[in-house]
C-alpha cells in the first residue's frame, strides 16, 4: 500500500536552529509562607518577613523595578477529610520574582533571602536580556537548515528548487516533539545543553516550488 501525497504542489521541508549563550541574568522565584493560629499573627509574621526580605534585596543592590511580587494573601489551612478534617491555622503568603545580573553573588543572595524569611525558593532560572536578538539568529539558522535539506531532496529527485511559496513559523518546543529525529540539517537540535548555557531555539516549515 502506498501513501498518497496530500499536497502535490512542490516540496515542504522542516528546519530547526538554535543559539547558545552564556547566561547574564538570573530569575529567582521565592515566597514568604507562614502558618499561624490567628489571622493577626499570620499577617504580622508575614509582614515582618517581607520587610526583612526587602532589606536583603536592597543590600544586594537589587532595584525595586527588578522585583515583582504579590500582596499578602490569607487562607485557612486544614488537613484530612470528613470527620478527620483538622484545622491547622491561617497561612499568609506573598510570592516574588527577583531578577539580578550579579550572578557571582546569586548563591549568597538566596542564602540571605532564606534567612530573612523567604520560606520557599520555587525556582532559579538563568536567562539573557537580549533574547529577541538571539531568537532572530535562531530563525535564520532554521531557514538555512530547511534550505539545505530542500536542496538535497531536489538534487536527489533530479529537479531544481523554485521560489518559496510558503513560510510557517513553528513553535520550537512542539516541533522538537513532532519532528524528533528529523534533525535540523545543521541546526543545533540534539538537545544536549552545555551546563550553564541558555539555548534559544526556532523552527520553520518552508514550501518550495519545483522546476526542471
Amino acid at each position: 500500500m502506498t501513501q498518497a501525497i496530500g499536497e502535490p504542489w512542490g516540496l515542504s521541508v522542516y528546519g530547526a536552529g538554535s543559539v547558545r549563550a552564556e547566561p547574564r541574568l538570573a530569575r529567582v522565584r521565592l515566597a514568604v509562607d507562614v502558618l499561624e493560629p490567628s489571622p493577626d499573627r499570620a499577617f504580622g509574621e508575614a509582614g515582618a518577613a517581607v520587610a526583612r526580605l526587602r532589606a536583603v534585596l536592597r543590600r544586594h543592590e537589587i532595584a525595586d523595578t527588578a522585583v515583582s511580587g504579590s500582596r499578602l494573601e490569607l487562607t485557612s489551612q486544614h488537613s484530612g477529610y470528613g470527620a478527620e478534617r483538622t484545622f491547622l491555622g491561617y497561612a499568609c503568603q506573598a510570592a516574588y520574582v527577583v531578577e539580578t545580573e550579579a550572578l557571582d553573588g546569586l548563591q549568597q543572595l538566596i542564602v540571605d533571602a532564606v534567612e530573612a524569611g523567604a520560606h520557599r525558593i520555587d525556582s532559579v532560572e538563568f536567562d539573557v536580556p537580549d533574547k529577541p536578538v538571539l531568537r532572530d539568529e535562531a530563525r535564520r539558522r532554521a531557514v538555512a537548515a530547511a534550505r539545505r535539506k530542500a536542496e538535497v531532496y531536489a538534487e536527489a529527485a533530479g529537479v531544481r528548487l523554485g521560489v518559496v511559496l510558503h513560510i510557517q513559523d513553528v513553535d520550537a518546543e512542539y516541533a522538537a516533539q513532532r519532528y524528533r529525529g528529523h534533525g535540523g540539517g545543521g541546526g543545533d537540535s540534539s538537545g544536549d545543553l552545555a551546563p550553564g548555557m541558555v539555548e534559544v531555539s526556532a523552527a520553520v516549515l518552508l514550501g518550495y516550488a519545483l522546476t526542471r
